[in-house]
């Protein structure tokens, strides 16, 4: 029988985190420090041998071979799709985080050397993408003959950007360099004089750059990025589409574009974009107070844990289109699960405790990480699984599945997705309100924190996720009260998945002491 044994040594604290946003804050990745059998190798693992694997892929596979012809204003693009240049943002990203925390001179001076080659490849008004500025006259096939054109669809003009924003904000906070944030600003300012009520209009066809433009908006104050922000998410649902067409291409819901987004209230269309989709809307409710953002997105989150998620919290049922499926489609032999996909769902339940403070949400995203997100990483640091299977047969999945691990994808979005991912899990670990500490996640380490003008340092220890036995020693510069609020996870009060789709065959409950 498992059992969870939490043992607290408390000596008081309090929590007063400052509220910009939303009201309940994370303990920055950087005041965590962990000593911690299962996570800590594979964060190290990632910095020794992901980050740098990351960086010669995107060397010998002709990335930086794009940038550096964009600088040029010659030649051909070299790789396969228009959103081959965030693979690049992606990889710098996980390094910013990286470095932040494990200082590397001769990785920060490769870092700046690739954003010297991604500035020049920048054109002068902002505008960034290599597929384009290459060869104008002779774009990707995907991008259109004119900037924007295919961006509801395929060009991925704004994904770029989004990523863009997202890394370039990660190497400011974790270096204090600018070089990077400039070129990213430079492009958002040009995304809002081109996007906006009486400019153009379009519903990105690829979400996230509503999630960096509310990063470049924390870091700037300057209100137009977080407008803009808003704005993409507003023009969904207003496009023609054939709405009586059972295609999710023609009928609007691959791209989450058949509703306006206050009116949608199922998880739909492609699993990743959703995922982006949904934090950026999180993100911007946060900072505008919109009610009608949070209930429609309390709405779909319902709508994905009852009936959308595999056992092991894998998401995007469907191959074809990489896709949500109908309500309970989610057949094992045919499973996607990508996993990107797992990864935008940790940013997302991240960001509904952030809004609401209720453990389901850790419950949610706790099953991911161990289980649907993690298993895309291979424990070299080198081999992944871009989709994660539910069943296995001679070593195969399925017709549309690669069998065993690859050491990348033409398509890699998700081994450096899991680059930028790993070095930040140590802020998902605790949380702050007002007088209150939140422990969502049991991750053996130290954590230093500042509570009511107190220095608190909270460290765990355990053996979690293959002993249940936690030991928390809470000790503040001086005594004063507060409120803990330990997560006491789901399996503990035998519910496999907060919601009824799925249930343990053994309903008893599990011990829980607390002393």
């Amino acid at each position: 029988m498992r059992k969870l044994i939490i043992a607290c040594f408390l000596f008081a604290g309090t929590a007063g985190a400052q509220v910009k946003d939303y009201p309940i804050q994370p303990v920055a990745f950087t005041r965590v420090k962990l000593d911690d059998k299962f996570w800590l190798p594979r964060i190290e693992t990632n910095r020794t041998v992901t980050i740098p694997a990351s960086f010669a892929r995107c060397e010998n596979t002709g990335r930086v071979k794009n940038f550096e012809m964009a600088a040029a204003r010659k030649g051909k693009f070299c790789t396969k799709f228009p959103f081959d240049d965030t693979d690049i943002y992606k990889t710098i990203e996980g390094a910013s985080y990286s470095m932040a925390v494990h200082p590397d001179p001769t990785l920060q001076a490769y870092v700046d050397s690739l954003i010297t080659i991604v500035g020049k490849a920048q054109e002068p008004d902002g505008y960034l993408y290599t597929a384009r500025t290459i060869d104008p006259l002779h774009p990707h096939e995907w991008s259109g003959p004119e900037r924007w054109v295919k961006e509801n669809e395929l060009s991925h003009e704004l994904y770029n950007s989004g990523h863009m924003f997202e890394a370039a904000s990660a190497h400011y906070l974790a270096t204090g360099e600018r070089n990077f944030l400039n070129i990213a600003l430079k492009n958002a300012d040009l995304l809002v004089s081109v996007f906006g009520p009486g400019k153009r209009h379009v519903a990105p066809g690829h979400e996230i750059v509503e999630m960096g433009l509310v990063r470049l908006y924390r870091i700037t104050g300057k209100k137009d990025y977080l407008d803009l922000a808003k704005f993409f998410i507003d023009e969904r649902g207003h496009r023609t589409y054939d709405k009586t067409n059972a295609d999710e291409w023609k009928n609007g819901m691959y791209w989450q574009d058949d509703e306006p987004v206050v009116d949608q209230d199922a998880a739909e269309g492609h699993a990743v974009r959703a995922m982006y989709l949904y934090s950026g809307i999180a993100d911007v409710a946060a900072l505008t107070g919109d009610k009608q953002y949070i209930a429609a997105i309390d709405r779909i989150w319902n709508n994905m844990v009852s009936k959308k998620t595999y056992v092991q919290g894998g998401i995007g049922a469907v191959p074809n289109g990489e896709r949500f499926g109908a309500d309970y489609e989610l057949p094992n032999t045919t499973a996607y699960n990508e996993t990107c996909a797992a990864i935008g769902e940790v940013f997302w339940n991240q960001r509904m405790f952030l809004l609401h403070g209720y453990s389901k949400y850790i419950d949610l995203l706790e099953k991911v990480l161990y289980n649907g997100l993690i298993s895309g990483l291979g424990l070299d640091g080198k081999s992944f699984f871009y989709t994660n299977a539910m069943q296995v047969t001679n070593g195969f999945t399925h017709a549309a599945l690669e069998p065993g691990r690859s050491g990348w994808f033409e398509c890699s979005c998700c081994p450096t997705n899991m680059v930028r991912f790993l070095p930040s899990l140590p802020g998902y670990i605790y949380a702050q309100k007002d007088n209150g500490i939140y422990v969502n996640l049991f991750i053996a380490g130290t954590a230093d924190m500042k509570v009511n003008d107190r220095n608190v340092k909270i460290t765990q220890v355990n053996n979690y996720p293959w002993n249940g036995l936690l030991s928390f020693n809470i000790d503040p510069s001086s005594a004063t009260n507060f409120n803990l609020r330990m997560r006491i996870p789901g399996w503990v009060r035998a519910q496999a998945i907060p919601s009824d789709l799925y249930a343990y065959k053994n309903l008893t409950l599990q011990n829980l002491t607390l002393r």
